[in-house]
């Protein structure tokens, strides 16, 4: 569980955490948490072994920088989404394996099985593709996120959200972890999918089926 009493040792270690799960190599991905009049972000080449509370980078609302780094280069991205999400604080962005070899097919999950529906619908869409950095980018991770907690990026990667980090991790590892079934299910045949009244059903369980509700 990630302690967010102090939000910049929490970013940290949630990027500490996304590399152990080898979501991201190198200096792939970034993370974000909302702040009063903006957010929290990740500079661009940080990884866990060279970021530090003080290199985290704030962005208002305005796109006005404070820190010593520069932002992710996708801080369009992570703005747009908080912008448009008010109830998400937190946006995770990583090249998970299974997440970017499905989004380089631009191929949504689709109801394969059940647990599809814990993101608020009967798929996760896959976002149009957009040139990596751009504002374009944003928009589109903003449409493919509607009603939903996760997206992914056509030939690019995976975006979730959540209330909290914790929520956005958790949201994380389960995308991708479905992913890798998906795709392991496609070596073999074509999965059969779950129909849209059985996934509105497991949605009304979660209690988030269409709504975009975001779990705690």
């Amino acid at each position: 569980m990630i302690d967010e009493g102090n939000l910049p040792n929490a970013i940290v270690e949630t990027v500490r955490r996304l590399q152990d799960k080898g979501f991201n190599h190198g200096n792939s991905g970034n993370v974000s948490r909302r702040l009063s009049g903006g957010m929290l972000i990740t500079p661009t080449g940080a990884n866990s072994a060279n970021l530090t509370p003080d290199r985290l980078v704030h962005v208002d609302a305005a796109g006005v920088v404070t820190g010593e780094c520069i932002p992710s280069s996708e801080w369009h991205m992570h703005a747009a989404i908080l912008n448009a999400y008010p109830a998400a604080n937190a946006v995770i962005h990583t090249h998970a394996d299974a997440c970017v070899a499905l989004a380089c097919l631009r191929k949504p999950l689709p109801s394969f099985h059940y647990m599809v529906a814990a993101f608020g619908g009967t798929d996760v869409r896959c976002a149009r593709y957009a040139t990596f950095g751009t504002v374009d980018l944003g928009a589109s991770a903003v449409e493919a996120l509607k009603d939903r907690t996760a997206c992914l990026l056509a030939n690019h990667g995976m975006i979730a959200i959540g209330k909290t980090l914790e929520a956005a991790f958790q949201t994380t590892v389960k995308l991708e972890t479905l992913a890798r079934q998906y795709l392991m299910a496609l070596q073999v045949g074509e999965p059969a999918l779950l129909p849209e009244a059985e996934m509105e059903r497991v949605g009304k369980r979660y209690g988030n089926y269409g709504t975009g509700l975001l779990p705690g």
